[in-house]
């Protein structure tokens, strides 16, 4: 049910007769894996007495209702968002060399742990750096900052299909990237003072799947990888069909794109999981 909801909600944004509070109740939708554990982590931070499920259903329910209640001034069927969308992606055609090197570090998994360390002590070098961790951190807050800019806008009114997916891959990703922010540098780094390596990618000692708080996380991580990867194949697409690409070959380009993201996905949760190659 964890991976129909936001798929299931990318369907409903899809639909024409939606007013923009609908669509952009839908695009939340797609949201709720990783804004699940973003709640969890915040949960554990002001130590909270009340059960997550609770804060959960009155989260939503406050989100339902803004949704139908909230003023919707933008209604333009084709928003204006001005250069927003060339930065952003060009910012995101930079920061492609870093999440390539991170989802190719958790591919490593696939060996075991001791393979993805070894990885990930090289690129820590760079990325982890007095000047390279800033930047890093300003280009990804500038990406949710943009992101979120762009699918507000763009969620004012119907879209096509690819564009719809777009949007709503882009919104999990704005609170992916925050949450992902949020349980490395305050609960991992400050609070828990502990290494954010592999183990604590997996939840260890317990894992994955084996845990009531850490089962969370498996949908969250497929989908953040799946969405990433999806996310910018969908941006190649639009800049295929402005320099001139036929929209079919364009369109296939995309399909295959998908493809693999799913695959890749699938592979680093297995690792993840505990699978292993060789």
């Amino acid at each position: 049910m964890a991976f129909v909801v936001p798929f299931l909600a990318l369907a409903l944004a899809c639909r024409s007769d939606a007013d923009p509070g609908a669509r952009r109740l839908a695009y939340a939708g797609v949201t709720t894996p990783t804004l699940f554990v973003f709640l969890g982590v915040v949960q554990v931070l002001i130590h909270s007495p009340i059960p997550d499920e609770l804060v959960w259903c009155v989260l939503w329910l406050a989100i339902a209702i803004w949704s139908r209640t909230a003023g919707n001034p933008i209604a333009a069927t084709r928003p204006t968002v001005g250069r927003w969308r060339i930065v952003h992606g060009m910012t995101a055609a930079v920061l492609f060399l870093y999440v390539a090197f991170h989802l190719a570090n958790h591919l490593f998994g696939l060996i075991g742990p001791d393979a993805h360390a070894a990885v990930m002590k090289v690129g820590r070098l760079i990325y982890r750096s007095d000047v390279g961790e800033p930047l890093l951190v300003a280009a990804m807050v500038f990406q949710i900052g943009t992101g979120l800019f762009l699918a507000w806008r763009w969620s004012a009114g119907p879209q096509g299909f690819h564009r719809t997916f777009q949007v709503g891959s882009g919104a999990y990703l704005s609170l992916y990237i925050l949450g992902h922010m949020n349980s490395v540098f305050i609960y991992a780094r400050s609070f828990l003072g502990i290494p954010t390596d592999w183990n604590f990618a997996i939840g260890a000692p317990t894992g994955l799947t084996h845990d009531a708080w850490n089962i969370r996380l498996l949908p969250h991580y497929a989908l953040g990888v799946f969405f990433v990867l999806s996310h910018l194949t969908s941006g190649l697409r639009m800049v295929l069909i402005a320099h001139g690409v036929n929209r079919r070959t364009a369109n296939r380009i995309w399909g295959g794109g998908v493809a693999i993201s799913a695959a890749i996905s699938a592979a680093i949760i297995a690792g993840m999981c505990g699978v292993r190659i060789g």
